[in-house]
């Protein structure tokens, strides 16, 4: 670890493309195979429109998400058909990145930060558990927060003040590791430390 990290006391971690792969563009590509057009302007890595902030904050059901997507693109897709379009991006857990995490446990507090929807928490928890496991996925973190169940979604300020207050934390003593640019500023103006992880590093080549 370098000198700058030597005070971390807990690590941060972001889920998809830190420790679930994912493929936006399968998710693009679904959407437009069934006739939505646009997708990239409703949201992508870098930005989600007002319908799927509400989907990720937990403001709006998962029935009534389907009818207002419905709404907005003037189709009439089936529950069905937009749940396994929306679900294509979220691909395979990274095993040796979840090894890892068992293996930092006791150094560190290890916390889970995600923007995501209770449609991909039920998808990603599957595709867990498609193999033998010993534990339940949050119980690689000493607390899991998901901005469906959190009010508030990444990169909102609000967000990491609120994960940082409820497990009383020193940010400045934390380090928080995504793969979005804006994420990643986000948490350093909230005084953490940040890794941008790159397309291609894995948790496991860093010098934790």
């Amino acid at each position: 670890m370098n000198q700058k990290m030597n005070k971390i006391q807990n690590i941060i971690f972001d889920l998809g493309g830190v420790l679930l792969n994912i493929d936006y563009n399968l998710t693009r590509e679904a959407f437009e195979n069934l006739g939505v057009v646009g997708f990239d302007e409703m949201y992508s890595q870098a930005t989600a429109d007002k319908l799927f902030q509400k989907l990720e904050t937990g403001e709006i059901s998962e029935e009534d998400f389907y009818k207002e997507l419905n709404r907005c693109t003037g189709l009439n897709l089936s529950p069905m058909e937009i749940q396994q379009a929306w679900n294509a991006m979220l691909l395979d857990f990274r095993e040796e990145s979840l090894d890892f995490l068992d293996e930092i446990h006791g150094k560190y507090k290890l916390f889970l930060l995600s923007n995501t929807n209770f449609i991909h928490m039920n998808a990603f928890n599957k595709i867990y558990h498609s193999k033998r496991r010993t534990k339940e996925f949050d119980n690689y973190f000493n607390k899991a927060f998901y901005s469906c169940k959190m009010g508030f979604r990444k990169p909102d300020d609000v967000c990491y003040a609120c994960l940082i207050n409820e497990v009383n934390i020193d940010p400045e003593k934390t380090l928080f590791i995504d793969d979005s640019f804006a994420n990643i500023a986000a948490a350093k103006r909230a005084k953490m430390q940040a890794i941008h992880l790159l397309p291609g590093t894995k948790i496991e080549d860093l010098e934790l």
